[in-house]
């Protein structure tokens, strides 16, 4: 199959080499430059358009805006090949999914929304986990090409907003949990408990899980370098307490998340890794640990 792919970030350039291997056509299109052996085995396209002219194109844009600008403002639903099945594998918010939904269906064109949940050293070994929901003839065109980008894929529904509503309350969840262990942290090293040994604790009696296992190793290692950005968790954030506000209802420890992220980004550490609000927490709120100060914990 021809698959156009319009984003070739750490993320989607893992996830158009996957398409590659898995014998398609891929077709993409990036804003920034790249570099050509990154995407070795993908056609480089000039414009967008071009992506919209194969059978199915994947978008991983870093938000609402940078979709609106690419995709709506360029025209590119009305141009695009008739039948064509859009897949918007973003996170973004609940309101701009629906509206999609709506557009694409004004054009005539499938639309699926497929949040993933996944960091880009997992997209590179085709396991990530999927978030998706859209009309059945538009999920039936594209889960052949889901396939060799997942784990497993998640059908949440016709409703493509439901699975962007699951994404954010996946990634509020994650930030929740990130703030409880330097919570725990702030706690027990006061009484002169090493926080790998807590962790070790609590790994192996109440919260064994893939979020506690990755981020308790980056708490205790002190390393920040991003898997998930802080800026871009940040604007998650917003996006979930969005989608509460829509319907009148406020989530405290949401808040408490934004906020120390917010505080992150404030201190230019939104290319950090999000776990870096945990440093700041456990530090009082003040600076952030950084590779130059990481010595502290040698």
């Amino acid at each position: 199959m021809q698959v156009g792919f319009i984003g070739l970030g750490s993320m989607g350039s893992a996830m158009a080499l996957n398409l590659v291997k898995a014998g398609h056509d891929v077709l993409a299109w990036n804003r920034s430059s790249v570099i050509q052996d990154s995407v070795r085995g993908v056609t480089l396209v000039k414009h967008a358009a071009n992506a919209f002219a194969a059978d199915a194109v994947f978008t991983m844009l870093s938000d609402d805006a940078a979709i609106r600008e690419v995709i709506l403002d360029a025209g590119l639903l009305a141009s695009a090949r008739p039948g064509l099945t859009h897949v918007v594998t973003s996170t973004i918010s609940v309101a701009f999914a629906r509206e999609l939904d709506d557009l694409h269906d004004e054009a005539g064109l499938g639309y699926v929304s497929a949040p993933v949940l996944g960091r880009p050293s997992v997209a590179t070994l085709g396991q990530l986990n999927i978030l998706a929901a859209g009309k059945s003839n538009a999920m039936a065109a594209i889960e052949p090409l889901l396939a060799p980008l997942s784990k497993k894929v998640w059908k949440l529904g016709e409703s493509p907003a439901r699975a962007n509503t699951a994404k954010l309350a996946c990634n509020m969840m994650i930030g929740m949990a990130i703030q409880a262990m330097a919570e725990g942290v702030v706690l027990t090293e006061s009484a002169g408990l090493d926080r790998a040994d807590f962790f070790k604790l609590i790994l192996g009696t109440l919260f064994s899980g893939r979020a506690y296992e990755s981020y308790s190793a980056q708490i205790t290692e002190r390393s920040y370098e991003p898997g998930f950005k802080a800026g871009l968790a940040l604007k998650d954030m917003r996006l979930a307490t969005e989608a509460c506000n829509e319907i009148g209802r406020t989530l405290p420890m949401l808040d408490a998340v934004r906020e120390g992220l917010s505080k992150a980004v404030s201190a230019g550490l939104g290319e950090k890794d999000w776990s870096i609000m945990a440093d700041m927490t456990v530090r009082g709120g003040g600076r952030a640990a950084t590779s130059e100060n990481n010595s502290e914990k040698k």
